[in-house]
């Protein structure tokens, strides 16, 4: 399993990295890091093609367990980590989320 963590995570977000949001669009709206790209699991094969290649792309969802899909965009050429823990250890490390184009807590 692909997997890195929080810190290495928020490190590579602030440098700008791909982020993929793999849950679906009513979760995603109630609260997202930041620059996430919102593409439910059940799309990513039909978007892998549009991904980029040889630069890392984190895929994050709730908890950690739908983004463990990084395993099938590696197999697919993409540089794909999943973010251990999710949107949900995200906040509660204190990072901040968006909801619509405001800043939650």
């Amino acid at each position: 399993m692909r997997e890195v963590d929080l810190a290495t995570f928020a490190v590579g977000h602030s440098d700008g990295a791909m982020v993929i949001d793999v849950r679906e669009p009513f979760e995603y709206l109630g609260g997202h890091v930041s620059d996430a790209e919102l593409i439910p699991m059940g799309q990513l094969a039909a978007r892998v093609a549009d991904l980029p290649r040889g630069v890392p792309v984190y895929l994050i969802c709730a908890s950690g367990n739908r983004s463990l899909a990084a395993g099938y965009l590696t197999g697919a050429g993409v540089d794909a980590w999943s973010v251990a823990g999710g949107t949900d250890a995200w906040r509660r490390a204190g990072h901040p989320t968006v909801r619509g184009t405001h800043a939650i807590a």
